[in-house]
């Protein structure tokens, strides 16, 4: 290898968080175009993730290094969202989240993740959903989070209590949304006011609500309901449920009622 291709690898590494991915439209952002990319292979300075991906030799990245190559530098709105993002937040001692549980992302409608991302093995299920659930809003509700030597953005605690309510009962239960609502007893009211105004579902809008007043959390006094569209007709969650008529909603049956 030449001396400016040593020059440039140690360039490449010091400017590579350790345990992310890295893409060819960064590497080639750092001047490190295909054939010279194909010359780091060889020479063991890095390893193929997939078709367009790398890693630093001998890395191991786990899956949220390649949501920080999504979002850094595919410019992808992908980010861990509803029960993930509250499990990253703390909240994961509600529910139990078992070893099978799947990571859950979020990316906008037709936003698709490239191949590499699917064909790797991260060591866990992955669950991608495209949605406008928040219209053509892609930043409302999301915080950073810490992961090793990088940050990634996931949604807020109140942005995932969104999210979880939308999964549900496709694909999250109503009795853990339930469990989580129980202990968001801090929830910041102008958020929550916000995501409500933005929220595209009139089912999650309707079940968030239902769920907060049935904990009787304090920041529900502090919502403006009246500028919320919970549209019109009834939504069903279940069969032989309970109505709550206040959203016009059917949920599963309280134990013992």
């Amino acid at each position: 290898m030449s001396s400016q291709s040593e020059s440039k690898i140690n360039h490449l590494l010091k400017a590579w968080p350790k345990g992310t991915v890295g893409t060819s439209q960064w590497l080639r952002s750092q001047g490190v175009y295909r054939q010279l990319a194909d010359t780091y292979v060889k020479g063991s300075w890095l390893e193929r993730v997939g078709r367009g991906a790398f890693k630093r030799s001998g890395d191991e990245v786990q899956w949220t290094g390649a949501v920080y190559a999504l979002q850094t530098q595919l410019k992808l709105s992908s980010h861990p969202a509803g029960k993930t993002a509250l499990q990253l937040l703390g909240y994961a001692h509600y529910v139990a989240l078992g070893p099978e549980s799947a990571v859950v992302l979020f990316g906008s409608q037709n936003e698709k993740l490239p191949a590499w991302f699917h064909q790797y093995d991260w060591k866990t299920k992955i669950r991608y959903t495209m949605t406008r659930l928040f219209g053509d809003e892609k930043i409302l509700g999301l915080a950073n989070y810490k992961a090793g030597d990088y940050s990634i953005k996931i949604s807020s605690s109140e942005r995932a209590m969104f999210e979880v309510c939308y999964d549900v009962p496709e694909k999250e239960s109503y009795e853990e949304a339930a469990l989580f609502m129980e202990g968001l007893t801090t929830l910041r009211p102008e958020l929550v006011q916000a995501l409500l105004e933005q929220c595209r579902s009139v089912k999650t809008k309707r079940l968030f609500m239902h769920l907060a007043e049935r904990e009787n959390h304090s920041w529900v006094k502090r919502l403006n309901l009246k500028k919320v569209d919970f549209g019109s007709g009834n939504r069903v969650l279940c069969k032989d449920g309970q109505y709550d008529r206040k959203y016009k909603i059917v949920v599963p049956k309280e134990k013992g009622a």
